[in-house]
């Protein structure tokens, strides 16, 4: 119930007691008046006559009277509070709107806004140190690979140096792979990718990556196969949206059982290209799904090391998706199917625009 509501069945309540309770003294001075009269009284019912042609209107327009003043009191609390609801970490530098009347919603707004301000201030350093912090990271990273590779072609090595060797550059190439993408998303935060948009054969991008799955998949032996692939073009980064098959092609793979199944189609559907890639696997729990886009998250920390993959796949495609006013869910049941379902609006004919933007995520 809200407090117009609740506050209209008060000011109701309020008024019907006075009523009730100014016709029950009336009705006590009459008695008063007249201790031995038994019949019918005419003051009485003149009194109730009042009361009904008189009071019940009076009580009802009261009540619109004061519906109405509520609601004009209480409007600027629904736009508040319907601003409010649509802050966003991407949108912290918007400021709520202020009636500048000095009144008491009018600084509860100034200091909401003097606290989105700072949450902006907060983000923006946190952005600025992860993308600093990973750029500084490659070049020491990426000299490294290159010595440890150059070091396992060393044929003096004995075996268990050469394992070392091998164990050591598998991780610098993980955590370089972290480093790509936490500089991917600082940059996709702070709008610094550009999109270059342009009309995208969706199916063709398909056949690429359903190619790719099924080379990916050999060595666990697994079974790529394509149901539909119908013709859509989209208009998008072709670059970009490449990036967003592999990275999902890549999970229906690494998160699969031994001679499982990945299952890819691609159709129109009221409007839009709805792709989806399936995979058999272990699944993921209904409590975990709505966490699943978020960075670093795991399904299962019990067993983080696993598989290998640094949890910022599916964030990074969530960013892609939303960058081309797409969706993109989730839907798991455990140990049969985990699909991932991806839905971008179609390129109507005649329609084209080849500019170079620079997106900041969801519109």
């Amino acid at each position: 119930m809200t407090i117009r509501t609740r506050m209209a069945f008060w000011y109701s309540g309020a008024l019907l007691l006075s009523i009730l309770l100014i016709l029950i003294l009336a009705l006590d001075e009459l008695r008063e008046g007249k201790p031995g009269e038994k019949q019918a009284n005419p003051g009485l019912e003149e009194l109730v006559g009042i009361a009904i042609w008189v009071g019940v209107p009076a009580v009802l327009l009261s009540i619109g009277g004061g519906w109405w003043l509520m609601h004009k009191a209480l409007a600027p609390v629904a736009t508040l509070t319907e601003a409010a609801r649509r802050v966003t970490e991407t949108n912290l530098n918007q400021e709520l709107p202020r009636s500048r009347n000095g009144d008491e919603l009018d600084q509860l707004t100034e200091v909401l806004n003097d606290m989105t301000a700072r949450l902006h201030q907060s983000f923006t350093r946190i952005r600025e140190f992860t993308l600093h912090a990973s750029h500084e990271l490659k070049t020491p990273l990426t000299i490294l690979c290159g010595e440890t590779e150059t070091e396992l072609h060393d044929e003096s090595l004995t075996p268990l140096e050469r394992e070392r060797s091998a164990n050591r550059l598998e991780e610098l190439r993980r955590l370089a792979r972290i480093v790509d993408g936490l500089t991917f998303l600082a940059k996709a935060d702070s709008g610094l990718i550009p999109l270059s948009l342009g009309p995208v054969h969706l199916d063709e991008l398909l056949r690429d990556s359903f190619a790719d799955a099924q080379m990916l998949g050999q060595a666990s032996g697994l079974t790529v196969k394509m149901t539909t692939c119908e013709a859509t073009v989209v208009q998008g980064d072709a670059h970009r949206l490449r990036q967003l098959l592999l990275n999902l092609v890549d999970n229906a793979v690494k998160y699969n059982q031994p001679r499982g199944s990945v299952v890819m189609s691609l159709q129109r559907k009221n409007g839009t290209a709805e792709l989806s890639i399936a995979n058999t696997g272990p699944g993921i729990a209904p409590e975990a799904l709505p966490h699943v886009f978020e960075r670093f998250y795991r399904a299962d920390p019990a067993h983080p090391h696993e598989v290998e993959g640094c949890g910022l796949g599916l964030s990074i495609a969530k960013w892609i998706t939303s960058a081309h006013k797409g969706t993109i869910q989730l839907d798991s049941i455990p140990e049969t199917f985990t699909t991932a379902t991806v839905r971008l609006p179609l390129l109507l004919e005649g329609t084209f625009a080849g500019d170079r933007v620079s997106s900041t995520g969801p519109p």
